[in-house]
């Protein structure tokens, strides 16, 4: 049997991706410039990938290594993504059952539980990354709501109600009390973003590009009120951050590596054309202010840690001509990001670059590295450390 196998993933062209990166990657002429924004590899029914044999056979994923507890991601965010938040395990397991008994299909655009599962996930950037993370410390919000006097009608409801009051307010509002205090503001702000004198560190940077992308037929999209709430966040390449279930975000620009618990459990509030569910996001929303937690590579082991045991995730940078060796107890998934390695176990050799960048692993199997080119390589597995 195989001890290592090539992979190919499943490109998810959304409309918010770009042409590209992934493209790039995967050494695809995207002729027809269509979004490449996601590339998945793991075992969801929804992005099944294929693992090649020796044989030239390209099977699915799940007939090697069914029990694969999360899903790895490639992604380009070249349009921001909708405000969202993800469930926690309990409540996914009764809301998934809950549709599932009002008969609601698995691809209705309405149906917002894809499965019984949590997501947790953790990012890893690849290049300069913009998000919204969790809501802002009292003070802070305080001041974004005093010098900012279209949302200075928020500060009582604040100091008065706290987050969740804060939050219902804006997400609840009548469509024409949002367009009366948002339209005046956003126009004076969207003149100064086409005379880029704003800064991607200043909200208004993205608000501007909100209501530019997502103006409906004349009407404000309500989840531009969460760029000010939530905490604005710029990683560079190689830090990350974790999203506990709760915590309210979306992502605005560059590109990354996301690990996550092998669900697709996405509750929507704004900033997309997707389907919105306010009182589901609301339900699941963890009112509370989130200082971010940038995190870095374990110097010695490239793990990132996280306080999850769906997964464990490993960023390796070897220069050209380095060796290391990898072996675990529960199947990993390999992706090479820059340059190229080679991957030896057992009588097989599988080369990871540009236009094969992923393999499998196989439990129990020591695998040799070599670089044949300065490489960026990530290691995804089971977070069996943590159990």
């Amino acid at each position: 049997m195989d001890a290592i196998l090539p992979l190919r993933g499943v490109l998810k062209n959304y409309d918010w991706g770009g042409q590209a990166f992934i493209a790039e990657l995967l050494a695809e002429n995207n002729t027809q410039q269509k979004p490449f924004a996601e590339y998945w590899m793991g075992v969801h029914p929804q992005g099944m990938a294929l693992a090649g044999t020796a044989g030239g056979d390209w099977l699915p994923l799940n007939r090697f290594a069914a029990d694969i507890p999360f899903l790895l991601k490639v992604l380009d965010v070249s349009h921001m993504l909708s405000i969202q938040v993800h469930p926690t395990k309990q409540a996914a397991v009764l809301d998934y059952a809950r549709e599932n008994a009002m008969a609601i299909p698995l691809d209705a655009p309405h149906r917002n539980y894809k499965d019984a599962n949590h997501k947790p996930e953790l990012m890893v950037a690849l290049s300069p990354f913009w998000l919204l993370h969790g809501f802002q410390e009292p003070a802070r919000l305080k001041a974004t709501l005093t010098r900012t006097k279209a949302l200075q009608f928020l500060l009582p409801v604040f100091e008065q109600g706290g987050y969740e009051v804060l939050y219902r307010t804006v997400m609840e509002m009548p469509q024409e009390e949002v367009d009366k205090h948002l339209r005046a503001h956003l126009d004076t702000i969207v003149s100064l973003y086409h005379q880029h004198k704003l800064a991607k560190d200043d909200p208004d940077f993205w608000a501007a590009r909100a209501a530019l992308t997502f103006s409906n037929k004349g009407s404000v999209d309500r989840g531009i009120f969460s760029i000010y709430l939530f905490n604005l966040v710029r990683l560079m390449p190689g830090e990350a951050i974790f999203q506990d279930p709760g915590v309210p975000h979306a992502y605005l620009e560059g590109q990354n590596v996301e690990i996550m618990a092998n669900s697709d459990n996405v509750l929507r509030g704004g900033l997309t054309p997707k389907h919105i569910d306010v009182p589901e996001l609301i339900k699941h929303v963890r009112f509370e202010p989130v200082v971010p937690r940038v995190l870095l590579a374990d110097p010695l082991t490239g793990v990132f840690e996280t306080p999850v045991s769906d997964f464990k995730l490993s960023q390796l940078s070897l220069p050209a001509g380095a060796t290391t060796t990898l072996y675990g107890d529960a199947p990993q998934l390999l992706l090479c990001m820059q340059g190229a390695v080679e991957a030896v176990a057992g009588e097989r050799t599988v080369v990871l670059k540009p236009g094969q960048p992923a393999a499998l692993l196989l439990p129990g199997v020591t695998a040799k590295i070599v670089a044949t080119a300065d490489a960026l390589l990530f290691c995804a597995t089971e977070g069996i450390h943590n159990r």
